[in-house]
């Protein structure tokens, strides 16, 4: 029988070779594909129709874009609203790509570090530059808050730097970490379930309960993954 952590291993479905880089498509590369497949299409069709009196499809793409619309409004502001769009596409991408990992002998990328590292990384860089862009070399100002003592800046100045460069860290941990364990957990329960046979019944309820928690898991790390991101352009475009 497979172990816990065997469904977290990236194979190699396309060898790719470029140089003495590895560039091969992996499982992890195809479920990142089926993700972007998944939104288009639930996005795409869910307002082709475009009716005054929604169905069900229309309303629930019109309630994903209203949701995130409402997380820039409430947390960035009017100015956030040209960042939507990324906004947007992190939260859905997160979203389904967890929503995903709840399929049987499906891949979940966003288990793996190096994914989640990447998006927190990218949202770093963004947010980063929007500040440097706005507000030019006073964006350094951040890293002393304003009325704090001139005394204490050797002390404040590198505990509000660590903070910063560790926003990446931070995030993509969050992710990764309940994504990971809630599967391994899943996976050790239903293990527990086919080795106990006929009596197996209370680590399959045990399962069946920790499935629908961790459908709410996959929605609120998302969800989670989105809002820092919020906050940390709300930081970016209004300086303290």
């Amino acid at each position: 029988m497979a172990g816990p952590l065997e469904q977290f291993e990236v194979k190699r479905l396309v060898p790719i070779t470029i140089g003495s880089t590895d560039a091969s498509f992996t499982n992890a590369s195809l479920f990142m594909a089926i993700a972007v497949a998944a939104i288009t299409v639930f996005l795409v069709g869910g307002m082709r129709g475009r009716a005054l009196v929604p169905g069900r499809w229309q309303s629930m793409a019109e309630l994903s874009y209203e949701f995130v619309a409402g997380m820039v409004r409430e947390n960035v502001g009017s100015k956030g609203r040209q960042y939507f769009p990324l906004v947007f596409s992190l939260f859905m991408f997160i979203l389904f790509g967890n929503l995903l990992g709840m399929i049987p002998y499906s891949f979940t990328f966003t288990s793996h570090i190096i994914v989640t590292f990447a998006l927190a990384a990218f949202v770093f860089v963004v947010v980063t530059l929007v500040a440097l862009a706005r507000h030019g070399l006073h964006f350094f100002s951040y890293f002393f808050p304003q009325g704090a003592p001139v005394a204490m800046a050797p002390l404040i100045i590198p505990i509000e730097i660590l903070s910063y460069l560790s926003r990446p860290v931070s995030l993509s941990i969050r992710l990764f970490a309940n994504m990971m364990a809630g599967h391994t957990m899943l996976k050790v329960f239903a293990m527990f379930t086919v080795l106990m046979g006929i009596f197996g019944f209370a680590p399959l309820a045990v399962n069946v309960a920790l499935t629908g928690f961790e459908v709410l898991v996959a929605v609120l790390q998302a969800y989670v993954f989105t809002i820092l991101t919020c906050l940390y352009l709300h930081d970016a475009i209004h300086l303290h």
